[in-house]
């Protein structure tokens, strides 16, 4: 069975975020992100990590990771598009953009790209109302966008 640990970097984050917490609960948070930073993705063997560094069980650990949908629980592609479905941006024009990383990479929401490149989500509410229609890219908002603002971002992916 393949094993998880973190990084010494990551040690070290996860030892100063230790001191913020009162107990192992609240650093259950910050340990998965800090996981999903290193990996890409939270692993089953990277829960069970998880699990024994809190003293939880690996049930209550995958519990608390598919409840937050910013979890991602398979791996993904190197560049994740995530895509704002909530009401300001679809009715700024998300529908246009979807329908644009549909045509121009080959996959649905939920998917990777078979060369394994990008890996494209819809998710609720990203809080960039007013810079609607919105989409993160690997975590990096940006704002009213169009067809070709987001054709130029993609390109610079490739």
């Amino acid at each position: 069975m393949k094993t998880f640990t973190f990084t010494q970097e990551n040690e070290e984050k996860y030892q100063e975020t230790l001191k913020k917490y009162p107990n192992s609960d609240s650093m259950m948070l910050p340990a998965l992100w800090l996981v999903q930073e290193q990996e890409g993705w939270i692993s089953p063997e990277a829960m069970v990590y998880v699990a024994n560094r809190l003293k939880k069980t690996p049930i209550a650990v995958y519990e608390f990771a598919t409840f937050y949908t910013m979890f991602n629980l398979k791996p993904i592609g190197t560049y994740h598009i995530e895509l704002c479905k909530t009401l300001s941006c679809m009715v700024m024009g998300s529908q246009d953009l979807k329908k644009f990383i549909k045509e121009t990479i080959g996959i649905e929401p939920g998917q990777t790209s078979a060369d394994g490149k990008f890996h494209f989500s819809e998710v609720e509410c990203m809080g960039a109302c007013g810079g609607a229609p919105m989409f993160a890219l690997n975590g990096e908002y940006h704002e009213k966008q169009t067809i070709e603002s987001l054709k130029k971002t993609l390109q610079e992916c490739k």
